[in-house]
């Protein structure tokens, strides 16, 4: 800590610039701490606080359009590739398509205050189709307010901040070992976490193959959508699927053949959203019920090679 501020005490709009950068385009640097120190700084030590604010908000805008680029472009394999890479893959997709969902493109403005979200809500925007106009002043909104609370919360503190920076400096190397700890604990619960929604969700999976052989076989199953509203805009789901989201659970499942066999499908790591849903239908009497195994991808690639399948039969014949 007193490194840090050592630093942004010297170096300035380019230490706040840099660190902000980082941590927006995903990096695990905490670069809050940074604004506190510099608004605490712009106090105490007569720093031009309007040009660190201008350059953290500055981070955020450049980040934020790069992520919203690669959304508009790569759609949903970005966010894919993003949720695979967090330390809540399973979660992940559900999550930030709920909020998005709720929110909508506003949701921007207070995403860098929700972790995870911060990164996968500018590439979220761009895949759902935001205009650039619209993004840009969202964004900017939302490094402003972030960036502005930081700062102001250094400010306002900067007796405090000073102190603190006091202590770790008396610390020393116990302070790298306790900050290390915690960063520790924190993945720990996330691990327990994960296997525990893992392991909640642990219910035999349905293959392509067997669906397609139920199929053939005659027993017409019912197949349910159990993806967000924001993920089936990003993509089509299988036809004739019932979406599970637009029925009332308890309604819906009073409707059906408790021995009629039913597969869920979602597009979320490990289908997890899927086998809960299963779970659901298993409780309430529906034994036959069971998630796809690899969800929408395992369809959609069934799909695209019998379609090659049958491309390359009137060649050979």
């Amino acid at each position: 800590m007193a490194q840090l501020s050592h630093l942004i005490h010297v170096y300035g709009v380019l230490i706040v610039f840099g660190i902000v950068l980082l941590e927006q385009i995903g990096l695990p640097i905490p670069a809050f701490p940074v604004l506190i120190i510099a608004g605490a700084l712009a106090v105490d030590g007569g720093a031009n606080w309007p040009l660190y604010l201008a350059a953290a908000v500055l981070a955020c805008l450049i980040s934020d359009y790069f992520w919203f680029r690669a959304g508009r472009y790569y759609g949903k394999r970005i966010l894919r590739l993003l949720c695979k890479i967090s330390l809540s893959p399973d979660s992940c997709v559900s999550q930030t398509e709920d909020n998005f969902s709720r929110w909508g493109a506003k949701s921007l403005v207070v995403a860098k205050f929700i972790p995870g979200f911060n990164t996968i809500a500018p590439p979220l925007a761009g895949a759902m189709g935001t205009t650039t106009p619209q993004f840009v002043w969202l964004s900017v909104a939302g490094g402003l307010l972030w960036s502005g609370v930081g700062m102001g919360l250094g400010a306002w503190f900067h007796n405090s901040v000073d102190d603190v920076i006091a202590w770790f400096e008396t610390l020393g190397s116990t302070a790298l070992m306790v900050v290390g700890f915690l960063l520790v604990l924190f993945v720990s619960f996330k691990y327990i976490e994960r296997k525990r929604n893992l392991g909640g969700a642990n219910l035999p999976r349905i293959t392509m193959d067997e669906l397609k052989d139920l199929v053939e076989a005659g027993h017409d199953p019912l197949i349910v959508d159990a993806r967000g509203a924001t993920a089936r805009q990003l993509e089509a789901g299988i036809p004739g699927a019932l979406v599970y989201g637009d029925n009332v659970p308890e309604r819906l499942m009073a409707t059906l053949d408790k021995d009629r066999h039913i597969v869920i499908y979602c597009s979320c790591p490990n289908d997890v959203t899927a086998a809960q849903v299963a779970k659901e239908f298993v409780k309430n009497g529906f034994h036959r019920a069971r998630p796809l195994h690899g969800g929408l991808d395992a369809w959609n690639d069934h799909c695209a090679a019998a379609q090659a399948d049958a491309e390359l039969k009137p060649k050979h014949g």
